[in-house]
């Protein structure tokens, strides 16, 4: 039988090791980017470089020429999500009433919104596909049930007591400071655009660049760490899984060897009273069973005198029994061991 448990340690190591290895990547492209101090500098950039895709870090406050008006929170925003859960009870096959949930409504609304820092507007387009990108919980109301007599009773006729509806609203304010790190582009009419690039780093992050550095850093070190724990561990469950069947195995030999010894002098003692008179078989047939008797195919020195259960096998002695837990016959898994009693 395979062991199950250190291969797993080991397959999840070898995955923690390859994202400490992507994170870590990841913080060495994030020093190798391009940081912008003013978005005024941006432009310029575009304009004299040569090399693209050109992938800029920047900074600034999320603005939009028509933000949204959110109807809970009250807020201004670039990307409103709304969501909506259906809260009841319902009964189930043990008589008991359990809670539970169901998404009733799911709407996203997002405007063209740009980072002003002061100097200059650049257009973030893709956001929420970006990495570190997080939308807050603006507001979270929950609205009681209000249904009427008739409908909540043909609700408790199908097992159900609504309990009523809990509305999330999540939004990005305008006014937010974010840090961008993508590509930089620049169109025909001159409006600046960070985008996802093509191969490279792409967040968007309320924290700065330098702590997104740090902070890819830190999980690097912690995903490793973590592997070679593992790994460790994996190993020391391989190793022993290992070892228990190596013993396993010789002891099955051991047992094989004795059991065939046992035999062979049973045998051969049989071939010695089958040459002895007729006449005096009785007292020979006595002689032989005091001279060979049946021994323990264990410990070779104590009759056998006890039956496993299922089985049904009697090769042991009950000091041998009772540290087995498999028939060294029929290998079937012992559930009682029986003594007996020869007269």
């Amino acid at each position: 039988m395979l062991p199950w448990g250190g291969l797993s340690c080991c397959l999840s190591a070898a995955a923690l090791y390859l994202l400490g290895r992507s994170s870590g990547r990841d913080a060495e492209i994030l020093k190798s980017v391009t940081r912008v101090n003013q978005l005024k500098e941006l432009a310029q950039l575009l304009d004299a470089e040569c090399v693209f895709p050109l992938v800029v870090a920047i900074s600034g406050r999320v603005g939009a020429e028509s933000p949204i008006n959110c109807e809970f929170s009250g807020l201004r925003g670039v990307i409103v999500e709304e969501t909506a859960e259906q809260h009841f009870l319902k009964h189930n096959d043990a008589g008991s009433w359990i809670q539970d949930s169901a998404l009733m409504l799911s709407m996203s609304k997002e405007v063209p919104w740009f980072l002003d820092d002061g100097t200059a507007r650049a257009y973030v387009l893709g956001a929420r596909a970006a990495t570190g990108f997080v939308l807050p919980v603006a507001s979270e109301v929950f609205e009681e049930s209000g249904r009427s007599l008739v409908r909540g009773t043909l609700d408790y006729l199908q097992g159900l007591k609504m309990l009523g509806v809990k509305r999330i609203e999540r939004v990005l304010p305008t006014g937010t400071s974010l840090t961008v790190v993508g590509e930089a582009a620049k169109d025909d009419i001159g409006t600046v655009r960070i985008q996802r690039p093509h191969k490279g780093p792409f967040y968007v992050s309320p924290k700065t660049i330098d702590q997104l550095i740090i902070n890819l850093g830190k999980w690097a070190r912690w995903y490793k760490y973590a592997s070679v724990g593992l790994t460790a561990f994996g190993a020391y469950l391989i190793a022993k899984h290992a070892i228990q069947y190596i013993m396993e195995r010789r002891r099955r030999w051991e047992l094989q060897r004795r059991v065939l010894a046992a035999a062979a002098a049973k045998r051969s003692g049989n071939d010695d009273e089958g040459s002895i008179d007729k006449a005096d078989s009785g007292s020979d047939g006595t002689k032989k069973d005091r001279l060979m008797p049946d021994l323990c195919v264990i410990c070779l020195e104590q009759e056998y005198n006890a039956v496993f259960v299922q089985c049904g096998h009697m090769c042991c002695c009950t000091t041998c029994s009772s540290q087995l837990t498999n028939c060294p016959l029929c290998r079937r898994r012992i559930e009682q061991i029986v003594k007996t009693f020869r007269h």
